[in-house]
């Protein structure tokens, strides 16, 4: 999981590549590098740590280059520090690459290159990589576009490359498969990178390139051809992106700033979709498959963290709504178990950056097995979104938090769409419970907005539980899977042991943590498991646990017996998780911050997952 910047024009290459590694450094921050052509000489500057280390090193330093390229890296082969950062050179120091991605025979192609005399300065797969690209350069005489193509059709694994040589200035070679790599096309000038957060400011105009298309720019002019060299026509997408929503607009942390864009992202991905007024409700991604899905027998959905939290939610909505049998699968173990899959079935791929390499993975797996493929993403253009015979995006904008917030309530959004318009053909739910389902779900960014009435509460909550080395959150039904998302959050960024549980096993093994040091978060909202709850929180207090509620506005019982109350507005069971994990999220971030944790970049993690 690592970003990727390129350029090529008439501005400076440093600064802008420089700035385009901050707007990625979400995708990786062990370490950074950028290449630059000066003059007629390759020259390689890369640190161990922040992009701002990087900065910090080249402070100062005369850097005149209108091409270069640019890298920040989450380690996969080798560990974070200096040698191994990125970009890489080749043995004669004439080229250059970096590369996100995983090149799986690295080791065989290494091995060849040692014998003949290759001397490789770093641990990484990458580095492996440009030195074949050389030797095949050497071994044929062909051109460098010939080579790199050549390199690429006996490697496996995943990549998404850019190959700079000195050899032949204002040309960069790009390539990938199972990556991402965006092209803006500017004008006389050319941008590369990861996804389109560093292209925005400069150009609107970007090509997605596809599996195993190889993207030359030579002489001004943008060449895209497969690795057979059959040539495609560039098909040039405008970005809808807009600069403010890829900077912090004065919040401190991006992921304060997504979380409390929630009330917007949640509406635009009911935007054009939804108008409870006149009972409409339709998704355009799903035409021609509504009917389909309705007939399923069967749907399994697949994800990674939170969107996995995402997809437990759906179980319930599409089994209560629809009566379909829904199973939900670690994309990440999907594809290395054989599982049964069967032409009827639908299998609902959910990922927030549309590039997640297990998802992909899943993917390929159960179309292989002839399965209809519905995709829930946010990232226009991203693999998941060509890959799948249908779907729907959630329009949540750019999230650059590592800890996803804004992408699950989005996700949970879209996907209670989906649930109430196949409820809705199927007959399983009639006309009034219909029209209520929209006009609440309509009012939910309202709500949610009502929520952070109670941010100072919240923050003083978390204030309390700094010391804490432990939590459990537990939850029935829908909140469930919420308990399971704010244990994953606040773990994810403040770096405490935390566990979400169905409150009915707490009895079944976790009570045996509980004491006057441990905090217990409870989804204790107003629904059908209320009075279970009630006595889930009884069993806790009898053996001291410091128990924090999210309760339902106006409920009087559970205040009584707990030590902390956090209230949300009422709203239909079904669209229970859209307000009650607003106030985890919260409690999460305050915690981390007190803490003195990096919120926006958590150490080990990385936002992007593409690699298996």
């Amino acid at each position: 999981m690592c970003g990727i910047v390129a350029y090529v024009g008439y501005r400076e290459a440093f600064p802008l590549i420089l700035k385009g590694l901050k707007r990625l450094e979400y995708r990786g921050y062990d370490s950074s590098g950028v290449a630059l052509l000066e003059g007629d000489k390759l020259n390689i500057y890369k640190k161990k740590g922040k992009v701002s280390d990087l900065e910090s090193e080249l402070a100062g330093k005369h850097l005149t280059a209108t091409i270069g390229i640019g890298h920040t890296r989450w380690a996969t082969h080798g560990e974070p520090n200096d040698v191994n950062a990125h970009p890489h050179y080749s043995n004669n120091r004439r080229l250059s690459i970096i590369h996100n991605g995983i090149i799986e025979n690295y080791a065989s192609i290494k091995q060849n290159l040692v014998k003949k005399g290759h001397v490789f300065l770093s641990d990484t797969d990458t580095e492996v990589l440009v030195h074949f690209i050389e030797d095949i350069q050497n071994e044929t005489g062909d051109t460098l576009e010939s080579a790199v193509k050549l390199a690429l059709k006996e490697v496996f694994g995943a990549y998404a490359i850019v190959v700079m040589s000195a050899d032949h200035p204002g040309q960069l070679i790009a390539a990938r498969k199972g990556s991402p790599l965006v092209i803006g096309v500017g004008g006389d000038e050319f941008f590369f990178a990861s996804d389109a957060t560093p292209i925005v400011e400069y150009t609107k105009d970007v090509v997605y390139l596809d599996d195993y298309e190889v993207a030359v720019v030579k002489d001004g002019k943008l060449n895209i051809q497969n690795l057979d060299n059959t040539e495609t026509i560039p098909y040039i997408q405008k970005l809808e992106m807009e600069l403010e929503t890829i900077e912090k607009g004065g919040y401190d942390h991006f992921m304060i700033k997504e979380i409390f864009e929630q009330p917007r992202s949640i509406a635009d991905s009911m935007r054009g979709r939804l108008n409870a007024a006149d009972a409409h409700l339709q998704l355009g991604g799903l035409n021609g498959y509504l009917d389909k899905l309705a007939a399923a027998e069967r749907i399994v959905i697949v994800g990674c963290g939170t969107s996995w939290h995402a997809g437990l939610v759906a179980e319930y909505l599409f089994e209560e709504l629809a009566r379909i049998n829904v199973e939900v699968e670690y994309a990440s173990e999907f594809r290395y178990r054989n599982p049964v899959i069967r032409k009827n079935d639908i299998v609902i791929a959910i990922s927030q950056s549309g590039e997640t390499a297990d998802t992909l993975a899943a993917i390929e797996l159960a179309k292989s097995k002839g399965a209809t493929i519905f995709g829930v993403c946010n990232v226009v253009g991203s693999s998941i979104a060509r890959a799948t015979h249908a779907g729907a995006y959630t329009h949540a904008g750019p999230e650059i938090g590592v800890a996803s917030t804004k992408a699950f309530t989005a996700q949970v959004t879209v996907l209670t769409l989906i649930a109430i318009a196949t409820a809705k053909r199927k007959g399983t739910i009639n006309e009034e419970m219909y029209r209520q389902l929209l006009a609440e779900l309509e009012n939910v960014p309202q709500k949610v907005n009502e929520v952070f009435e109670n941010a100072s509460r919240i923050k003083e909550i978390a204030f309390i539980f700094t010391y804490a080395r432990n939590f459990i959150y537990l939850g029935r039904g829908l909140n469930f899977p919420v308990a399971l998302e704010g244990a994953l959050k606040l773990k994810e960024i403040s770096y405490i042991h935390a566990e979400g549980y169905p409150a009915a096993e707490m009895k079944h093994g976790p009570i045996a943590l509980i004491d006057e040091d441990m905090p217990v978060v409870f989804l204790a909202t107003k629904d059908s498991s209320y009075e279970k709850i009630v006595s889930n929180i009884q069993e806790v207090k009898a053996r001291k646990g410091r128990v924090i509620a999210i309760v339902t506005e106006g409920d009087t019982l559970i205040p009584g017996m707990v030590d902390f109350v956090i209230e949300v507005p009422k709203v239909h069971e079904i669209l229970t998780p859209l307000l009650s994990v607003i106030p985890l999220q919260l409690l999460s971030y305050y915690i981390a911050v007190m803490r003195g944790r990096n919120v926006d970049q958590p150490r080990n993690l990385a936002k992007s997952v593409t690699v298996e």
